[in-house]
């Protein structure tokens, strides 16, 4: 094996780690989990700062919070990965803190609901502070040509160990008559898995390259960072239109993503009736799916084109929901439902990754996956804030699915209007035979 083949495997095995966190704690159990506490109170609702908080939508306004709170960090941190040579420490830093904060949920019980909430505030804030320095080594480590491949690489091995993980989860659910310690110490597992397996590989195996510029002397990094974010973005505003134009397109459609991944289960427990034991089953299954889905779908892109690819996906989102709110009404139906899912997703995120590395300029890499992880993270509050106000007003799970089809189609519209080539090109990287 090469160093360049090792350093990728490395890089790659950080989405195994924290792929664990993602599986377990945002999509399966923490926000039944927490549902279900507020449920015990004699209101069925959480008193926060005089208002009363829905069982169901607590957790949804807790990720809103942790990804508003990147909207204001992330810039910062852009500026300290392409200024110093800080990315590689910044990443595990950052890793680290998101695996304790996680492994403390193990704490949280019903006296502890707003402990709770604040600990997966500060573990979802540190996951996508950590990924964009990950995602930032992606051109360091792959040629265009080879970032797709290498891209979905990565998410492959994600759903993998967020699989295995979710497997040992299963395991204590099925067994432990306590299902509330088997909750707890599913999330401290997460937390301790994701601290493992960053340590075991990224760690060990990603090399930190040189910055190609400085700091200018005389200012400091909290004033510097938030000129180069918005130089950045006036900088794609006039020398690279197309990529910002699929930046915002991203925005929209990912932000719709992250919110389905949020949401599905709480949907699933409140209108089907699915329990927690089922539930991880359903999710596992999505995770070994979601894993050959991202390479089938990236050998469809090497035919038809990394952007026509997505958008393929992106109809099979918007069928999705469709297909949730109008035919889904027994917990059995959620197998099939989720097989659907489990194939689009993992290609639908990759590809969206691997088409934004072509089209940044060269040595600006954080910079820019900052903006990009801002869309991915630090503005996938929106959804949530839709689908919990839905919530509060509806009291149905099932209605305030409807909302997030708008998120797939002015995706798809967006997208449609974007030359790849063009974009590329502008961006000074090597365009590669089929975009």
């Amino acid at each position: 094996m090469n160093n360049q083949q090792r350093e990728i495997i490395g890089w790659a095995m950080y989405d195994w780690a924290n792929s664990a966190f993602s599986a377990t704690v945002v999509t399966v159990l923490l926000g039944p989990y927490l549902a279900a506490l507020i449920k015990r109170q004699p209101a069925e609702v959480l008193a926060v700062g005089g208002y009363d908080i829905e069982a169901e939508a607590f957790y949804p306004f807790c990720v809103s919070v942790s990804v508003i709170l990147q909207v204001i960090l992330l810039p910062i941190l852009g500026s300290l990965a392409d200024h110093t040579n800080l990315k590689k420490r910044l990443m595990l830093g950052f890793a680290y803190a998101g695996a304790v904060a996680t492994m403390l949920l193990f704490l949280v019980q019903s006296s502890s609901i707003l402990f709770g909430g604040l600990l997966f505030i500060i573990a979802n804030l540190s996951f996508g502070a950590a990924l964009v320095f990950y995602n930032a080594f992606l051109p360091d480590i792959a040629r265009p040509a080879e970032q797709d491949s290498v891209s979905s690489r990565g998410f492959a091995y994600g759903y993998i160990g967020g699989g295995i993980m979710l497997g040992l989860n299963l395991v204590l659910l099925q067994f432990m008559a306590d299902k509330g310690l088997a909750v707890r110490l599913s999330l401290a597992g997460a937390g301790l898995w994701w601290l493992v397996f960053t340590w075991l590989f990224p760690q060990r195996r990603l090399v930190q390259r040189k910055t190609v510029t400085s700091l200018p002397a005389g200012v400091n990094y909290l004033t510097y960072s938030f000129k180069t974010f918005l130089a950045t973005l006036k900088e794609m505003a006039q020398k690279y239109p197309l990529t910002l134009r699929y930046l915002a397109a991203y925005l929209i459609y990912n932000d719709g993503i992250q919110t389905v991944n949020t949401v599905a289960t709480i949907f699933a427990m409140a209108e089907l009736g699915v329990e927690p034991e089922m539930l991880v089953g359903v999710v596992l299954m999505v995770q070994f799916v979601a894993a050959p889905g991202a390479i089938l779908f990236n050998r469809l892109a090497g035919r038809i084109g990394a952007k026509s690819t997505v958008i393929i996906t992106l109809v099979g989102w918007a069928g999705l929901l469709v297909w949730a709110f109008a035919w889904m009404h027994t917990p059995g139906q959620i197998w099939l439902w989720a097989f659907v899912e489990a194939l689009v997703l993992g290609s639908s995120q990759a590809l969206s990754r691997s088409i934004f590395a072509k089209m940044i300029p060269p040595n600006q890499e954080s910079a820019y996956f900052s903006l990009y992880e801002i869309s991915e993270r630090g503005t996938s509050w929106i959804g949530p804030v839709v689908f919990g106000l839905a919530v509060q007003l509806t009291g149905s799970s099932r209605v305030a699915l409807l909302p997030l089809i708008a998120f797939f189609v002015i995706g798809i519209v967006m997208l449609l209007f974007i030359n790849m080539r063009q974009a590329i090109r502008a961006a000074g990287n090597e365009v590669p035979a089929v975009v």
